[in-house]
């Protein structure tokens, strides 16, 4: 009788990662939304539209990063465990940010545009973070902050188009300081894995109020 195949221990800790963060989120996403906008249909779609791309590009740089250190990680560091990689990221100091302000019975849409921008250049810091990972992953990276921060920028040019935007830009915080090669990569794990999670929240807000 033929064994079962058995899964990849960098595949397996990859989906395991996801469903450890995407359990992190599960009661924000149950929430009911409150009623739609009058935003602009033209800034919802195109705000959807830089979503799923930064979407893409991240899984992508997630995926090389999952593959190429998942070994190193688990038999030299000895973090085989979605948990053990979060305590990490705790040490490391790598902050998440949170919806909290969108998916409610009264949706406030000044907070919630905040939050979503504020979130945005957290993960926009976070990436610039991470710079020196690879040569191989450099462009990825790039095109990732790069994206991430054009839709912060359409967000924040929103809110001024409202009158709501702040009299300042937000500036950014402390950031983690990654100090080897190792760290860079598990710390570029698990910014991916918030910043898909922040996103996949996200889409789910913007499709809601792009609904006539």
């Amino acid at each position: 009788m033929a064994k079962p195949a058995v899964q990849s221990p960098v595949r397996l800790m990859a989906l395991q990662l996801l469903l450890w963060h995407s359990a992190l989120w599960t009661v924000q996403e149950a929430s009911p939304l409150g009623p739609a906008s009058s935003l602009p249909q033209g800034f919802l779609l195109k705000c959807l539209e830089q979503v799923r791309k930064i979407q893409n590009e991240g899984a992508a740089l997630q995926e090389n990063l999952v593959s190429e250190g998942g070994w190193a990680r688990c038999a030299t560091y000895k973090l085989c465990h979605p948990e053990e990689l979060v305590l990490l990221g705790h040490s490391l100091g790598i902050p998440r940010t949170t919806l909290n302000g969108c998916p409610s019975q009264d949706l406030q849409l000044t907070s919630c545009l905040s939050q979503l921008h504020r979130g945005l250049f957290l993960y926009q810091g976070l990436l610039q973070a991470l710079a020196g990972i690879s040569p191989e992953l450099a462009p990825t990276l790039d095109m990732l902050q790069l994206d991430v921060a054009d839709l912060a920028t359409t967000i924040w040019q929103q809110m001024e188009d409202l009158g709501v935007a702040p009299a300042l830009q937000p500036t950014q915080g402390a950031m983690p300081t990654f100090t080897s090669a190792f760290q860079r990569r598990a710390g570029g794990i698990l910014v991916t894995s918030h910043l898909q999670s922040f996103l996949e929240l996200a889409y789910r807000v913007l499709r809601y109020l792009a609904q006539p």
